[in-house]
């Protein structure tokens, strides 16, 4: 007899083998109940505490964020507002480059999303539109520069009197005191911000330094795109077939006439840098 084979005379007939048969058991109303309360509970925790939703209502950073995307931040990659954060979950420093989400100093209650420039230490310079920090020129591939006529203000730091409606006048007052041979340098606990669209953008140039207190978190997801108008949409794409869909230099797509197109669907689930 091969092996551990079991004796023909032991092994089970047919008849008396199990049917194989698949029971579906319902969970009960309880039991629904309270997996229905669980997810409640966690989607609200996450929002309250570690995510937060935002919509993109201005062209400020376009083309990284366009008029009408919707945003998951997560408030806990810095720390949070809380220091407990900073020892139960892995958190970084603000740094150059990463887009912020933050309360708006001149109206705290506004939230304003933006990308980091300068920290705390790094001079800050401006010629012609081009962004120095420490005396280096910065590759931007991710800034906007439209033709326009040159200003004085947006394009460099100012040397005499300025009059734009749009800066802030105590910041106005404190760029004269502070700015030295050009350079304007960020002090501790603060950060210098600029949208992504310096044409358009009234950022750290009009109103001054975001300070570290404000900042909520930082942008890593766009869940969904509202197809909205902006003001530097162009107009027409005469070069395009009806029903195709084309990008202008900020990333617009052509709006085609059909019910579809009331989202941008090749933005959803983006991740932004």
């Amino acid at each position: 007899m091969p092996g551990n084979a079991i004796p023909a005379e032991e092994q089970p007939s047919a008849a008396q083998k199990p049917p194989h048969v698949l029971h579906v058991i319902y969970p009960s109303p309880f039991e629904a109940v309270r997996s229905l309360l669980t997810i409640i509970v966690v989607a609200l925790f996450a929002l309250t505490f570690i995510l937060q939703p935002f919509r993109i209502p201005s062209e400020s950073m376009e083309r990284t964020l366009l008029v009408g995307d919707f945003l998951l931040v997560n408030k806990t990659i810095y720390g949070g507002t809380s220091s407990i954060w900073r020892h139960l979950l892995p958190y970084k420093d603000v740094a150059d480059g990463d887009i912020v989400v933050f309360h708006f100093p001149l109206n705290p209650p506004e939230h304003v999303v933006k990308r980091v420039v300068g920290v705390p230490g790094d001079r800050i310079r401006f010629v012609n539109g081009v962004v120095y920090r420490n005396g280096k020129a910065l590759t931007e591939p991710h800034a906007v520069y439209e033709t326009a006529e040159e200003d004085s203000f947006r394009d460099q730091f100012p040397a005499g009197g300025y009059t734009n409606p749009g800066i802030d006048p105590h910041w106005f007052q404190h760029l004269r005191a502070e700015v030295q041979n050009g350079e304007l340098v960020v002090p501790a606990d603060s950060y210098f911000v600029l949208g992504d669209n310096r044409n358009h953008s009234r950022d750290s140039r009009y109103w001054g330094f975001v300070p570290r207190e404000n900042i909520v978190g930082r942008p890593f997801l766009i869940y969904f795109s509202l197809r909205q108008p902006s003001t530097t949409d162009l107009p027409e794409f005469p070069q395009v077939r009806a029903g195709q869909a084309a990008n202008d230099k900020l990333g617009h797509e052509e709006v085609a006439n059909r019910i579809a197109d009331f989202a941008r669907w090749s933005r959803m689930l983006r991740i932004v840098r």
